[in-house]
């Protein structure tokens, strides 16, 4: 049956091939010239494929034939895919050209394009071409049916023979007061539903209808009273079961107390899931000795055909739509438990074509759909938002920016090894040099010692086209085998070294490189050739002091990783032909005729994460050019290397929009702040340091509030004074920071007190007063002039507040 599951994904491989042979770009730059039959046989032939692919999926789990022909399909369309990528590099290779790429790399560096005489390009690929020349069905009139013949004779009338199981349904329930389970279920049409519902009305008073299933999507659509999402059991209920099936023919006081006591280790490898218990403990009834038991513990997987699990979750994955088979099943490549990056996730989805592209709407909305879909399915657990960690200045500090990690439940992740176990190698410790890495190897994941040794072992006898290369520990060692490297789409190296071991002329078809915590001082400069790159993440390379000069002619990249790179002083030239970038973490405002000012951010659709530093270097024209008020920016980075007295005007033309979530600033040289801070409603985060002249923090002549505010950080304010300069005095009659969880202040000289406190009212009393009645945790810590909690006259006698306190950290 796991096979069954394996050919699930041969569908949206075919798809992606019929997009590519579609492209534009293969007409544009007439790189199919002299192919244009074979072309024209494979757009033909593709639909037809296409159309039989489903049944022939149905098929394979019987039929052997069936099975290997899909087999077969799969294997040219792998190939099929690589080749259409190679006539889209040359298509891009011929724009840049068009552009004067060539020009400007030297030639030196156009040797590195193999394919650079196109009758040579022509004649290998007019080659290549020629070699590549039902899921559950939801009956609403058969359960209607079915649960109609469990009900008692007596309620159905004679006449029944002559109706249809929904009037015999009707006739039967009606006056009738019944409990109905419909357990698992997965189907999603809504008129379906309704069309079974209008028969259950029939009833009397306190009927109901119970309903199990894996999908919110269902409950949504079914469900007449909020759900009920069930968490996993605990570890004692799950021993309950084991045991219960395990020693179900044997006494209590009979059953041997070596197997008794390797139950823990089973209930461990439950996670809290019934289904797997019940499994498990079936399988172990009929194993007697300790060896037996052993191996079965020992096995990397639970579900297996003897369980009988993969069986029953192998239904929910075939209920998915095809594309998000595809998607789930490459999941894979992560090691169970794995904490996963969901934003990263969906770049390698989209690095591998598995989020299709559809007019308006980008891939990275289709791949967030997929996974959200995929999330409430139960595919994914533990999703949940993290503060990322990352290098400023020097030091390692958590940014205020979240990223959202899930984990494949072990059970969901057996599966998913059911559909691509062939496909995917793990090197985990130091693995057989053989075994580990079979032919049919496509996505390698290897988290073990030395993996530059592992690899150059490994393909010295094995020759895979390997797609993705994910390499969780540091490699110091050059690789070999480079040609070997030349099917890579998705690449992830920790490099211990200053350089990049692989050559960029084997990395045509690579769309996301991932560097990030490498020592690497700079990057190849014919890395530019990369036409196809998407994803560049080259975060927390402390040593990395420059990107390359002719980035610009990378127009695929959609996101660019640069924060935490202290080394880097400037951003090539030209970073406004980026016109696809999407993402850029950390923008550093260099000086001289070769580097990108920020002006030129106003050509670029950014959102995310943007910290921009070396502001000393802009001007205020190029700060107003930049146009942050039009960026979707959840988090805003604000650095100054040197503060000027013209600060203010320059922060005040970098006004982003009101929905930003996080502000830093990072030695400012103004002396107040522009206005538009405390407009921003939304924000959640506020985190300011080393701003020496600041004397009060906000100036404006009306009441305000942070309404939405949990965190905020000072430090280093050595001239503030106070909190705001307000005409009117009506600060103090509204509470401030009425969600504020988290305040730091730190290192003050003049700072005489904390923000002045309003009355709360209400069941504090009449009396009692804080600016910050939700604070979890505050922290003082050397304020050399600080005197007290409150400075609103006459406010000394009344109680100052924090009823939500749970940590307090006062150093003098």
């Amino acid at each position: 049956m796991a096979e069954l599951v394996a050919t699930m994904v041969v569908g949206p491989l075919l798809s992606i091939v019929k997009e590519k042979a579609s492209s534009y770009l293969l007409d544009q730059y007439k790189v199919m010239e002299g192919m244009e039959e074979q072309h024209r046989i494979l757009t033909r032939k593709l639909p037809a494929i296409l159309d039989v692919i489903t049944d022939a999926e149905e098929a394979a789990s019987h039929r052997e034939g069936a099975k290997a022909w899909l087999l077969e399909v799969k294997r040219v369309a792998y190939e099929a895919n690589e080749i259409f990528d190679e006539f889209k590099y040359e298509a891009l290779q011929r724009e840049a050209k068009k552009n004067g790429h060539y020009s400007e790399l030297g030639f030196d560096i156009i040797k590195l394009f193999p394919t650079h005489n196109r009758f040579v390009f022509r004649q290998k690929m007019g080659k290549k071409l020629c070699r590549v020349c039902r899921p559950l069905r939801f009956d609403v009139d058969s359960l209607a049916k079915s649960i109609a013949e469990v009900l008692p004779k007596k309620s159905i009338v004679e006449s029944a023979s002559k109706k249809g199981p929904f009037d015999i349904l009707q006739d039967a329930l009606r006056g009738h007061r019944y409990l109905l389970v419909l357990d698992d279920v997965w189907n999603r049409e809504h008129d379906k539903w309704e069309k079974l519902k209008s028969c259950l009305t029939h009833d009397a008073k306190g009927s109901v209808v119970l309903t199990t299933t894996c999908d919110e999507g269902v409950a949504k659509i079914m469900g007449t009273v909020k759900s009920y999402n069930l968490a996993a059991l605990e570890d004692n209920f799950i021993k309950e079961i084991i045991e219960s099936r395990a020693f179900s023919l044997q006494k209590e006081e009979e059953r041997p107390s070596v197997l008794v006591n390797m139950v823990g280790e089973i209930v461990k490898r439950c996670r809290g899931y019934p289904l797997a218990a019940t499994a498990q403990g079936s399988v172990l009834r009929t194993k007697t000795s300790e060896e037996e038991w052993k191996a079965i513990s020992s096995r990397s997987s639970i579900c297996t055909e003897e369980s009988g699990i993969l069986q029953i979750l192998k239904l929910s994955y075939n209920d998915l739509p095809s594309q998000m088979k595809q998607c789930f099943a490459f999941c894979v490549v992560f090691l169970k438990d794995y904490v996963i990056d969901v934003e990263k996730l969906i770049q390698l989805w989209i690095a591998h074509g598995f989020s299709l592209e559809q007019k308006e709407v980008s891939p990275e909305t289709i791949g967030k759909r997929i996974f959200s879909e995929l999330a409430s399915r139960s595919f994914f657990v533990d999703v949940k938002g993290r503060k990322v960690t990352s290098r400023r200045s020097g030091e390692m500090r958590q940014s205020s920016y979240h990223m959202l990690t899930c984990k494949i439940h072990d059970l969901m992740h057996d599966v998913a090894l059911s559909t691509m176990e062939n496909e995917c190698a793990l090197a985990l410790e130091q693995p057989s040099m053989i075994e580990w890495l079979p032919d049919s190897a496509r996505h390698l994941l290897l988290s073990c010692q030395e993996p530059e040794t592992i690899l150059n072992d490994s393909l010295a006898k094995r020759s895979p086209a390997i797609q993705t290369l994910l390499c969780d520990t540091g490699m110091e060692d050059p690789l070999q085998h480079l040609s070997k490297y030349s099917s890579l789409k998705a690449l992830r190296l920790n490099i211990w070294s200053t350089s990049l071991p692989l050559k960029s002329k084997h990395l045509h078809h690579l769309r996301y490189l991932d560097l990030s915590k490498s020592d690497i001082e700079a990057l190849p400069k014919d890395i530019c050739i990369l036409y196809s790159l998407q994803v560049l993440n080259v975060s927390d390379c402390i040593e990395l002091r420059r990107l390359p000069r002719q980035m610009k002619y990378m127009t695929a990249l959609r996101h660019l990783y640069t924060h935490g790179c202290p080394s880097m002083t400037s951003m090539p030239s030209d970073l406004q032909k980026l016109l696809s970038l999407q993402t850029l973490t950390c923008f550093v405002a260099g000086t001289g005729s070769e580097c990108s000012h920020v002006g030129e951010l106003q050509q670029l659709n950014l959102g995310g994460q943007l910290e921009l530093r070396g502001l000393h270097n802009v001007t205020v024209g190029d700060a107003k050019e930049a146009n942050l008020g039009n960026k979707e920016l959840q988090e805003l980075t604000l650095e100054w290397g040197i503060g000027n007295d013209d600060d203010a005007l320059l922060l005040d033309g970098l006004k982003p929009h009101d929905r930003l979530q996080a502000i830093t600033i990072i030695s400012y040289g103004g002396t107040t702040f522009p206005t538009w801070l405390v407009m921003l409603r939304n924000v959640v985060e506020i985190h300011l340091s080393g701003c020496n002249k600041l004397q009060w923090l906000f100036s404006y002549d009306t009441s305000f509030t942070f309404p939405n505010l949990k965190e905020f950080t000072l430090r280093n304010l050595d001239s503030l004074e106070r909190w705001w300069e307000l005409s009117h005095g009506q600060q103090g009659k509204e509470i401030i920071f009425p969600q504020l969880e988290k305040l730091f202040i730190v290192s003050f000289r003049k700072l005489i007190a904390l923000p002045e406190a309003a009355l709360l009212g209400g069941s504090y009393g009449n009396m009692a007063r804080s600016a910050c009645p939700a604070l979890k945790v505050l922290e003082l810590k050397n304020l050399r002039s600080f005197e007290g909690w409150d400075v609103v006259e006459g406010s000394q006698r009344d109680e100052i507040m924090f009823p939500q306190l749970e940590k307090l950290h006062v150093i003098d």
